[in-house]
């Protein structure tokens, strides 16, 4: 993976600028020794790595702003970075950027239940913040994956979701504002507690920009009242094509199950060996979760049942009580880490209209064959949102490149039907250099002008979303 040219006069002030750094923070927030660092050199695009100039980690808004007007005069750059769980390369540092941490930054600093909000900062976990909520009987809806870990930083960077965004959606859908540090220092509010703002939808352009506009440190949320209640169904098919038509058919019905997710067999033999759920032998499983009251579960689930035995489902379980509940997302929810165990994997999130499953999926068996790699599905197959998982041995020479090459002809294939690169992984420096199968010269030119507005010196974030050969010719005139 290509990474531009470290200024080697940045690299030179290293003393300077870390001197200047630890006259606005406490000494233990700047880490500049590069065994300290190390831990910083990647993320969780393992794949790639490179070591970062110094990390620090500031505790509050005043001290992102003293940084990033230190940076900005010295002409250095900045990577933000929330807990490191990106799975695009978006927290991946260049050898001469300050790597700005927010991890520290994680209090709760208002919760309003009569409006149904709360603000954070933004080093904040994502399940913590339904943590500090659900004594009261709140929630926070997107559910990434990596939940436990991912802050809330790196789910406003880049728009995540999660199993439960089909029928709450995704970060935007529940972002009301945010503080943002620009690259001169500057501090901005943007939208705020209330359900819309006048002028432009600056927090729409915000959230999903990638670290690539401003750094932000506090975020106002929309949380909900949690559900009465909840109930999954497992449902087993003989192949990806019956699962996608059946996923198909409910979402054309006009039912809005809570989640509907996606598991084929590469995957189910996989978790099963780890997880040991109980799934039943077949070529693709989804799991579908309805919530309301008891009398909304049940007319739900009726009608999603009528839908999937007209797909002649190899087995149809629905749970009858909260353990059973459990042991239906016991594999789901254990997918990604017992793939990890297993084999190298890079996991992609190209999103395609619903309809076009079955056309999809049977598309990636046949790239998957063409590679000689192993893909397993494992998705969020309500609103589309693919995440292949293809399987590689990094110690095999060749053995990476070809499995980007397969990745990228699977992320063209959902363009070309319809879809796009990323649904909530972002494109970090995975997926930049196909920016070109989504957009036009066009296209790509009037987003770099919004990124010209908010950073004139491409300072932010760099070698990330914009393809190097687009992006350097603006890069490099302004470097110090």
């Amino acid at each position: 993976m290509d990474m531009p040219t470290p200024n080697p006069q940045v690299i030179a002030r290293k003393s300077e600028l870390v001197s200047r750094l630890r006259g606005v923070l406490p000494a233990e927030s700047v880490i500049d020794d590069p065994r300290e660092t190390k831990a910083y050199e990647c993320d969780a695009l393992s794949a790639y790595r490179c070591p970062p100039l110094c990390v620090v980690l500031p505790a509050s808004t005043q001290e992102v702003s003293q940084i990033m007007r230190i940076c900005h005069d010295m002409q250095v750059p900045v990577v933000p970075r929330g807990a490191g769980t990106s799975l695009a390369g978006g927290a991946m540092p260049t050898a001469d950027a300050v790597i700005l941490g927010v991890a520290k930054m994680n209090a709760v600093l208002d919760t309003n239940y009569a409006d149904r909000t709360i603000r954070v900062q933004t080093g904040r976990t994502n399940l913590s913040v339904t943590g500090a909520v659900e004594n009261d009987g709140f929630f926070y809806a997107p559910d990434p994956s990596s939940q436990l870990a991912c802050a809330i930083a790196g789910n406003i960077a880049m728009n995540s979701g999660g199993a439960h965004c089909l029928k709450y959606g995704v970060t935007t859908n529940n972002l009301l504002g945010v503080t943002l540090v620009t690259m001169t220092g500057e501090v901005l509010e943007i939208g705020g507690a209330h359900l819309d703002s006048g002028g432009y939808d600056l927090l729409g352009l915000i959230c999903g920009s990638e670290g690539q506009l401003g750094v932000v440190t506090e975020a106002t949320l929309r949380i909900l009242r949690k559900p009465e209640g909840a109930r999954p169904i497992l449902i087993g098919f003989n192949s990806n094509e019956v699962a996608g038509a059946c996923v198909s058919d409910i979402i054309k019905a006009g039912v809005l199950p809570v989640a509907i997710e996606f598991m084929d067999r590469p995957i189910l033999e996989i978790t099963e060996r780890h997880a040991q759920a109980g799934y039943p032998d077949c070529e693709a499983l989804l799991i579908v979760e309805v919530e309301g009251s008891d009398t909304e579960i049940d007319a739900q689930l009726a009608m999603i049942k009528r839908i999937a035995r007209s797909h002649n489902p190899v087995e149809l379980r629905e749970a009858a009580n909260a353990e059973e509940a459990g042991r239906i997302w016991l594999g789901r929810k254990s997918a990604f880490g017992a793939v990890g165990q297993v084999a190298d994997y890079m996991c992609l999130d190209g999103t395609i209209p619903v309809s076009e499953l079955p056309r999809v999926l049977k598309g990636i068996e046949e790239i998957s064959a063409r590679y000689g790699l192993k893909v397993g599905n494992v998705f969020h197959a309500g609103d589309g949102n693919m995440h292949p998982l293809i399987m590689f041995d990094a110690n095999k020479p060749g053995d990476l490149e070809k499995c980007e090459q397969c990745g990228a002809d699977i992320l063209r294939l959902c363009v070309e039907v319809g879809g796009c690169l990323t649904g909530e992984h972002g494109v970090g420096i995975e997926k930049r250099d196909l920016m070109g199968a989504q957009f036009t010269d066009a296209d790509l030119e009037a987003q770099m002008q919004i990124k010209d507005v908010f950073d004139p010196h491409w300072l932010l974030n760099p070698a990330k979303v914009f393809p190097l050969n687009v992006s350097a010719t603006r890069r490099s005139p302004k470097a110090a």
